[in-house]
Parts: structure tokens; sequence; C-alpha cells
């Protein structure tokens, strides 16, 4: 098991980004969070095999059709932590 954080630029706050990440990561069976940030980025940290990471950041690159995804930064997340669910921070 891998955790990668992912920062999302562009316009993904207000587009229903971070429910529409949510469900993502459910079809691809991640835990995690997924947050805004107050520089108008979203923050998703996700964990799960390489492969749904892959899959998870190809996702996000384009994000859902409400948004516009300029860049996507992906860093290893370094963590004991096991996340049980994918969730919304507000």
């Amino acid at each position: 098991m891998q955790t990668k954080h992912f920062f999302v630029f562009g316009e993904v706050q207000g587009v229903g980004f971070r429910f529409f990440t949510l469900q993502e990561a459910g079809k691809i069976g991640l835990n995690g969070t997924v947050r805004n940030r107050i520089d108008g980025s979203v923050e998703v940290i996700a964990q799960g095999s390489e492969v749904q990471l892959e899959a998870m950041a190809a996702w996000l690159k384009h994000g859902p059709k409400t948004s516009e995804v300029e860049r996507v930064v992906e860093l290893d997340y370094p963590t004991t932590t096991i996340f049980e669910n994918f969730s919304i921070i507000r």
C-alpha cells in the first residue's frame, strides 16, 4: 500500500470537485481525504495500490466536467497512518 499527496490547481473549488473526487475514490477503491485549500486549490491524500493511485492521478488531471484543471502536483506521502475510508474534510 502506498500513499500519495496531490494538489490540484485551476477552477476546482465551487464546482463539486471534492464530491466527484469522493465518488471516484470509491469507484477505484482508495482511502484518504480531499479538502479545499485557502489558495483555491484542492488537496487529495490517497492511499491504495500503485495501480489505484495511477488511476486517481489520471482522473485528477481532468477532474469532473464542471472543473478546469490547470495542473496537478503529485508527491509521495510518507505516513504510518492507515486511512479507513475516503472522506471530505471541510
